[in-house]
């Protein structure tokens, strides 16, 4: 499926020789990743083409003339295209070149030099451990170094991934994004401006039954254990009063088994619980919490006249998804580095027999994103092991075993729109009206 790779915004420059050229600022799920020239991102893709050939998607061509706004505004979408598209295969995702490119350009864009230093990585139960890096290492290669630190079997890597996390007043916890696995912890948490942001380890699955896969392992107990009762402290998971009980017994006796098998039957054990946010249902303005995981949307929405609304989304029923910037970002080198004051997410629903949409306006559209693909690539496989038909190729890694569908076998879900101007909408259209799919 497609990275949330974006371009909004782009600039002129004039370099040493007084000559001109745009600068394009790159953005992943909603924040500033790098920017970058047409020139570069042209010898980027010559690069690709030698190792993966006509397999990429086209690259924009270049223009021997001025450009004209038109001819501006269209280079850039397509470059946004490009970068989307590009993501959907994992053997490029995977590649020297793919990852080279992008982590100079992230080091680049902020000015940090390759150089060791240390990063704290924090885990579920707030406590952190310091470990050294360098600063152009992945995401990747610091998820190996903080498992091989804490002692987690390095097949069970895949189920757990480094997270931008935030802590606000009263303890309140907020996912801010998943990082990427080419992604530059380092640089990104020191570019986030997100205040009291820290790196964070969690668990990096949608269906809590996985839980099962990771028990033979002491480690990754632990984190699970840490995690569940962070969940239930900060009133993600939401357990009876009858099972808080049991659980704090087993706390108690420090049983993390037992813990852990009665957290399966806690209400939404495992989601990941997003922000307070708002969106269209029942009616305009209406306030909401997510709850996501489980092959579902947990929707608690709260009307203007203070009644509130419980309302589930099963991921069965759901067509596809997209992101969209809502409105005018004026790129800086200042502060204005994020999307996330502006966006929503609308997703396609059948209710009743008929095709409708549901819209979130929330900063972490792009983290629901994710989740949302979680779950859908979590199924997938499920499904291609319960059918023999379909054909699964298990890659051997380096940091764990993963499951890759033959890309004729995968779909697309999501996009993302960059500009409320691309949406084509109805004057009758509103959150679960009837749509035509000649409207989509």
């Amino acid at each position: 499926m497609k990275m949330h790779f974006c371009i909004p915004v782009s600039q002129q420059r004039s370099d040493a020789l007084g000559g001109r050229y745009v600068l394009y600022s790159v953005h992943l799920d909603g924040f500033l990743f790098c920017r970058v020239r047409y020139s570069q991102l042209h010898g980027w893709n010559e690069q690709l083409r030698r190792v993966f050939g006509n397999c990429l998607p086209p690259f924009p061509p270049k223009y021997y003339l001025a450009m004209t706004t038109a001819m501006a505004d269209e280079r850039r979408d397509q470059l946004e295209q490009y970068l989307q598209n590009v993501t959907m295969d994992p053997n490029v995702l995977r590649s020297d070149v793919f990852v080279e490119f992008l982590k100079l350009a992230q080091l680049n864009t902020f000015d940090i030099a390759t150089k060791k230093a240390y990063l704290d990585i924090f885990l579920p139960n707030e406590q952190s451990i310091r470990i050294e890096i360098i600063t152009s290492d992945t995401a990747e290669r610091v998820l190996e170094v903080v498992s091989h630190k804490i002692g987690l079997c390095r097949e069970l890597l895949g189920y757990f991934g480094l997270f931008l996390t935030q802590f606000g007043k009263e303890g309140k916890l907020s996912v801010v994004k998943k990082l990427a696995d080419f992604e530059l912890p380092y640089v990104s948490l020191g570019s986030s401006e997100v205040e009291n942001c820290k790196v964070g380890l969690r668990k990096w699955y949608m269906d809590p039954s996985l839980d099962s896969v990771l028990m033979d392992c002491r480690v990754a107990v632990d984190l699970l254990y840490m995690q569940a009762i962070q969940d239930i402290e900060k009133g993600w998971a939401k357990p009876t009063q009858a099972q808080r009980q049991k659980l704090e017994a087993f706390q108690k006796e420090d049983n993390q088994t037992k813990f852990l098998e009665l957290a399966q039957e806690v209400r939404h054990y495992g989601y990941l619980q997003l922000d307070p946010c708002t969106c269209d249902y029942p009616e305009s303005g209406s306030g909401a919490v997510l709850s996501v995981g489980n092959n579902e949307i947990s929707c608690c929405i709260t009307l203007p006249d203070s009644q509130t609304q419980d309302i589930v989304f099963q991921m069965s029923r759901v067509k596809c998804w997209q992101v969209t910037f809502l409105g005018t970002l004026l790129d800086t080198d200042g502060p204005q580095r994020t999307l996330n004051q502006n966006l929503e997410l609308r997703f396609q629903y059948s209710e009743d027999s008929c095709w409708q949409w549901f819209v979130i306006y929330t900063k972490q559209a792009f983290l629901l994103s994710s989740c949302l693909k979680k779950m859908i690539s979590e199924k997938m496989v499920k499904l291609a092991a319960e059918n023999t038909e379909m054909q699964i190729e298990v890659l051997e890694q380096s940091k764990s075993k993963k499951y890759h569908i033959q890309q004729s076998q995968q779909k697309d879900y999501s996009s993302f729109l960059s500009r409320k101007s691309k949406i084509k909408i109805a004057k009758d259209d509103c959150v679960f009206g009837n749509i035509k799919e000649e409207d989509l």
